[in-house]
């Protein structure tokens, strides 16, 4: 792992590729013994936990439905505190289990109007699946099921996260330097 360029910012390695794999496949080992028996609704949140959500769900290996919603919230390196739904949510949620998959927890109001919002439709249960938590700017108190890892406040980049759009494709996670 070296340091890569992206725009305007220079980023370092912080976790490795190997290093995610192995910590997914022990999240979503957890996820099919707790959820052993149910068909659980995977609900990823696009565009930055598509990678996380694609190792994760292939480890799983349960009876179980993928769907996607797009959620915003970030703008350059910065949460802007306004989330805006993009795409939505068309699966009946009343009685099932849903996990949702994020990139990254890091204020933790997106998360809680995203479990506001799925609420509504009356799920027997909500889970978080994480690969990311930033526990010090939690600014709600959040029950994340399971979490790959837990960061300090830092902007960081890869295997799915961004830059303004840029570095998604990276296979580690880069911090910024």
């Amino acid at each position: 792992m070296t340091r890569v360029n992206v725009k305007d910012k220079v980023f370092k390695p912080f976790i490795s590729e190997v290093d995610i794999k192995a910590r997914v496949k022990e999240v979503a080992q957890q996820i099919k013994q707790d959820l052993a028996g149910e068909k659980p609704l995977f609900l990823t949140v696009l565009n930055g936990a598509f990678i996380f959500a694609a190792d994760l769900v292939r480890e799983v290996d349960i009876d179980c439905e993928i769907s996607f919603i797009r959620l915003a919230s970030y703008a350059g390196t910065s949460s802007t505190g306004v989330v805006r739904e993009l795409i939505g949510l068309n699966e009946n949620l009343e009685g099932r289990t849903v996990v949702i998959i994020e990139d990254i927890i890091d204020s933790g109001l997106t998360m809680q109007d995203l479990i506001s919002k799925l609420t509504e439709r009356h799920p027997a249960k909500i889970k978080i699946a994480a690969l990311l938590v930033k526990p010090d700017n939690l600014k709600v108190d959040l029950n994340i099921d399971y979490a790959c890892f837990r960061i300090p406040n830092d902007f960081i980049l890869g295997y799915g996260l961004d830059y303004d759009g840029e570095g998604r494709n990276l296979k580690d996670i880069y911090v910024i330097d």
